[in-house]
């Protein structure tokens, strides 16, 4: 493996400064730290910094050497996992401190942002990692950066957070958080929220009158309290006498999402003891259980139930959320199944209902059968909430219930008298053979046409790479030379990007006009991949989507047949030279293309992340409505195309700012690409554009600037618009750019907000982390 792996710990060393600090272990310029159990230790030996394993992964942080088993209490970038290999170490240098994964090509570059130079560092015996200058001044600690986990004399200070881990062998970021807020008050929430707000906190110290500037204190004798920024003493939290001196402390918010304070002995070789947490009811912590499930007070670890009608995405994480155990059927094939509503007492969720009626229980249960649209429905003082699925944060509470609609088999009984049985069993014979010889004819005729039109008229039939005929591919395959002499040799060209060239053609079945793209840049031996991805893009359906019609797999040339757009792409349709669409249009537009990604990421039977969302990838119909293209390929890129650490796809000005940095890629990268289309597709204009006023020239951060200072009606060049839909659509694009991911929404809540059925709050500056929480 000849990736480079970059660890992105922000300091860099230059000289060894001489005097030795009392308690700590200072680290020479030179220095360098393999996998194999080398490690730079605190004066005592008490912790230790260096690599550790992660299952077949390598991750760097510190932990406590002496006790066993091996408890971790702060971890360097914690959702990049290094490779398990002897060839990579964690050296300092005169350019700095980096981890380096050898190869034929040398050292990787330096990334660093400290901007003062270090001095040396050295690992305290409190636990804390340091940086110093030649003054001795601490210019960079860990204590300043914790992630679960603090110890004895360190603070956590306000507008500070710690987040759990996913478990106790896997501490990349995990799904709660607790809070230092800037009102003085303590918090806990889930992690993985897009706006904070009282309504999720699950525990706090109720100090929300204290002010800023408070901080959470762990002091050496096991005390945890809050202080404001001039020592006065604002609350003890864990009220418990004072613990022997001779054990060493931690406070942790856990993976299950309590925050519990250890205590261990320094002089027997004991387990960790709790001395404090924060619930004794494991259910408290909000989206313990994931989507669609919810928590209960049982012996099980976790304590997860789904809702009926759903079963565990993984029966081995049953955290993970549950998913349906039936088929959504359209409300027009009633003959197939119906639904039914199942109760679940004293259950409340996330307040995200796409209609509000006041109704009675019972009332509330016929509209949801009656509605198509309505999955669910939370019931409570007379309100009727109805729901689509997914439901999230579920927890208890006393005046709710939750209606859940299920499906079932349609049996078609009724009660029917004795007098009657036999009439209704002859009928049903009777019918029976009638249904039985319909279908056997309308099987020959299927069988005749399947013949004709998937036999004769083929010249290849798509097979797998170990010559099986590939089933299930319900698309129409063509060969390479009826696509040649639809296009007329390839002439017509109508556009060109990421994977190839568009070409307009003219199937000679039928005479449809068609759009034929030929992929240039697809992976060249994964036959049954390009077959399997086929398969999820043919099964899309949706208003919002360009519909594929088919494909060619002919030798090494891959093609593929969509449904033409004749008003070209949105880049055409926005930025033309005579004019601006109308405002009606563009907010049509907005919402056309967040319904598309919505079905993409949450809809459809295979999610899709799209990854490259930008104009020229938005056609527009006859009808002016706006269709995504080029879906569902982002895996059948060459292998340099992939994300990699040095890498990613997508168009620069577009893609989310985790493409850069090493991060995780889900569905939020394209709720930030969305959010920079919206964007453009409001202001008419490209996000970066050299040949304006300076002030002018980012997009996002002239928006800013005009929602901050009231002067929407620049963004729009004093165009006749609806100013509170104005509002509405900025704010909105950007809570989709920020610079967080889990701070964007998801796509279900962006289409309701664009619907005007959610509030939207102020948004924070897309550049600035939103650490602040009222």
């Amino acid at each position: 493996m000849s990736a480079t792996f970059l660890f992105l710990l922000p300091f860099t060393i230059f000289s060894i400064f001489a005097a030795a600090q009392p308690g700590t272990s200072n680290i020479s310029l030179g220095s360098s730290l393999y996998p194999n159990n080398s490690q730079w230790l605190s004066n005592s030996g008490q912790f230790a910094f260096g690599f550790y394993r992660e299952g077949n992964d390598l991750a760097i942080g510190i932990w406590f050497e002496k006790i066993q088993p091996q408890t971790i209490i702060w971890t360097a970038n914690r959702d990049v996992k290094l490779p398990s290999s002897e060839d990579v170490k964690l050296h300092l240098s005169g350019e700095g401190i980096s981890v380096i994964l050898q190869d034929k090509q040398g050292l990787s570059p330096l990334i660093s942002n400290i901007t003062e130079s270090v001095a040396w560092a050295s690992m305290l015996d409190s636990g804390n990692f340091v940086l110093y200058n030649s003054n001795a001044k601490i210019i960079w600690q860990s204590f300043d950066a914790p992630t679960d986990t603090i110890l004895s004399g360190q603070r956590l200070l306000a507008g500070r957070n710690l987040v759990s881990s996913i478990s106790t062998t896997n501490h990349a970021t995990g799904r709660f958080q607790l809070s230092m807020q800037r009102d003085g008050n303590l918090v806990q929430y889930p992690a993985n929220l897009v706006l904070v707000t009282a309504q999720y906190a699950y525990w706090n110290t109720k100090t929300f009158t204290a002010g800023d500037n408070v901080s959470l204190n762990l002091d050496h004798n096991g005390q945890l309290y809050l202080l404001n920024s001039t020592g006065f003493y604002i609350k003890n939290i864990t009220n418990q006498t004072q613990l022997p001196d001779n054990h060493v402390y931690r406070l942790t918010i856990d993976s299950d999402g309590i925050l519990r304070l250890y205590s261990h002995s320094l002089t027997q070789n004991d387990s960790w003891s709790i001395e404090y947490s924060s619930s004794s009811n494991k259910c408290d912590p909000l989206g313990l259980c994931g989507l669609n499930a919810y928590c209960v007070p049982i012996e099980e670890d976790p304590p997860c139930l789904c809702l009926p009608g759903f079963v565990f995405i993984d029966q081995g994480q049953r955290d993970l959320g549950c998913r349906r155990n039936f088929s959504i059927v359209d409300c027009a094939n009633k003959n197939e199944t119906r639904y039914s509503i199942t109760d679940l007492d004293g259950l409340e969720w996330e307040d995200n209902p796409y209609s509000v009626l006041t109704l009675n229980e019972t009332a509330c249960k016929e509209d949801c059968l009656r509605d198509c649209a309505c999955e669910g429905a939370v019931y409570k003082d007379n309100t009727c909430r109805k729901q689509k699925f997914p439901l999230g944060y579920g927890r208890t509470d006393e005046t709710a219930s939750t209606l859940v609609k299920i499906g079932i088999e349609s049996s078609g009984t009724k009660t029917v008298s004795k007098g009657r049985n036999k009439q209704l069993q002859t009928d049903i014979i009777i019918s029976s053979v009638a249904m039985l010889a319909f279908s056997l004819i309308i099987l020959a005729i299927t069988g005749v046409f399947i013949y004709r039109y998937r036999v004769l008229g083929y010249k290849k039939v798509p097979y797998s790479a170990d010559g099986r005929f590939v089933e299930d591919v319900t698309l129409r395959s063509y060969t390479y030379v009826e696509l040649e002499k639809a296009t007329k040799g390839f002439t017509d060209e109508v556009g060109k990007g990421a994977f190839g060239t568009v070409y307009k053609g003219v199937i000679s079945n039928g005479g449809r006009v068609v759009a034929i793209k030929k992929l240039e840049k697809v992976v060249g031996e994964a036959e049954r991949e390009f077959q399997n991805e086929m398969n999820v893009i043919g099964r899309t359906h949706h208003k919002n989507l360009v519909k594929l019609l088919g494909y060619c797999h002919d030798g090494s040339n891959r093609l593929l047949v969509y449904e033409y757009m004749t008003n070209g792409s949105l880049a055409d349709f926005l930025f033309r030279s005579d004019g601006r669409p109308a405002w009606e249009e563009r907010t049509g537009i907005v919402l056309n293309v967040a319904q598309g990604i919505l079905y993409l990421h949450e809809e459809c039977e295979t999610q899709i992340i799209h990854c490259d969302i930008k104009p020229e990838n938005i056609l527009m119909s006859e009808q002016k409505c706006a269709k995504l293209a080029d879906f569902g390929l982002a895996k059948l890129l060459k292998s340099e195309q992939t994300r990699t650490h040095t890498g990613f796809r997508g168009t620069r000005g577009y893609v989310a700012p985790e493409w850069h940095r090493n991060m995780p890629i889900t569905v939020k990268a394209d709720v930030y690409s969305f959010g920079v289309v919206l964007l453009e597709i409001i202001c008419c204009r490209r996000s970066v554009n050299m040949d304006i006023p300076e002030d002018q020239v980012v997009l996002e951060n002239w928006v800013y600037h005009c929602l901050e200072a009231d002067e929407l009606h620049k963004l729009v060049q004093d165009e006749e618009v609806d100013k509170t839909q104005l509002g509405r659509m900025i704010k909105i694009g950007l809570w989709c750019i920020q610079d967080e991911p889990s701070l964007r929404p998801s796509m279900k809540k962006v289409v309701l907000m664009l619907e005007g059925t959610v509030e939207i709050p102020a948004p924070p500056n897309p550049d600035s982390f939103f650490s602040s929480i009222s």
